[in-house]
């Protein structure tokens, strides 16, 4: 769906490549000392680390576990971190009508999910609610790596983050970071390039034999991998007009839609460069 253009000295940039919670991510430092970008990328590698653990379901002691456990029993006290993060995610499934949602099982919906300011305390109102961050994981994870390297020095990167991209500073000629969009059906056909520089991007593409209003993909693009990758699937369920009008009205948001006809739709916050 979506590639950043290789329009860059190999030799001013070092990537490495890993598999952590369950995506495959690619990081990449533009830097003309080979050992120093390796440090800075194992340092991000170690937060993306970190990050998993912090929202794992697979260690029993684990905060959303703990959280899940006590679902319709008593409130949990967890980090400031995490709290805060749960905090965003019911408020884009407020603003998504519950196309988002952080919560599944029994008696689940994101209304049911209380908050105490001042006690950093989640609760889950009823028995058998469950909290996944599937949604914004990789996203967070790809958020904080970009926040270690550049607070170690990093101007310049791009961290891939399976369907998610999350860029900063430019490329070593000086230009933009740049990728080019496609119809999932035709990845070598591209249809457009818009630059991403200091921008995320996150890509949907529906798979569903029936497309929902007329949407075949969509990729978002905001200040973060969080916010991009919670937005994709609510948008492309809500279709193409509806999706865009959401986006509309959205600050430092922006969209574009591949329809089933082939025809491309952008919000109006997103200038394209068409491919000819």
């Amino acid at each position: 769906m979506q590639a950043v253009k290789n329009l860059i000295s190999k030799a001013a940039v070092h990537r490495h490549e890993a598999t952590l919670m369950g995506t495959h991510f690619e990081l990449t430092v533009v830097s003309t000392e080979a050992a120093w970008a390796i440090e800075r990328i194992n340092s991000a590698l170690a937060e993306i680390k970190r990050v998993d653990k912090l929202l794992t379901t697979l260690s029993e002691d684990s905060q959303i576990n703990r959280i899940n456990h006590n679902a319709g029993v008593a409130p949990v006290k967890v980090s400031g971190e995490l709290f805060k993060l749960i905090q965003r995610s019911l408020e884009i499934a407020e603003l998504t009508q519950g196309a988002f949602d952080i919560t599944y099982g029994t008696n689940s919906g994101y209304a049911n999910v209380m908050l105490s300011v001042t006690e950093h305390t989640v609760f889950l109102k009823n028995k058998g609610m469950r909290l996944y961050f599937g949604g914004v994981a990789t996203g967070y994870a790809a958020d904080r790596a970009k926040y270690v390297m550049q607070i170690e020095g990093v101007s310049n990167g791009v961290i891939n983050a399976g369907g998610s991209l999350v860029t900063w500073g430019m490329q070593p000629d000086g230009s933009d970071w740049t990728i080019a969009s496609a119809d999932p059906e035709q990845c070598e056909q591209p249809y457009a390039d818009y630059s991403i520089s200091n921008m995320a991007i996150a890509t949907s593409v529906n798979r569903q034999n029936e497309l929902a209003g007329g949407a075949k993909s969509v990729c978002v693009m905001s200040p973060s991998a969080e916010l991009a990758g919670a937005l994709t699937n609510p948008i492309i369920m809500l279709g193409v007009s509806v999706g865009t009008e959401l986006v509309n009205r959205l600050q430092q948001i922006a969209c574009v839609f591949v329809d089933e006809y082939d025809q491309v739709f952008a919000s109006r916050h997103m200038v394209l460069n068409e491919i000819v």
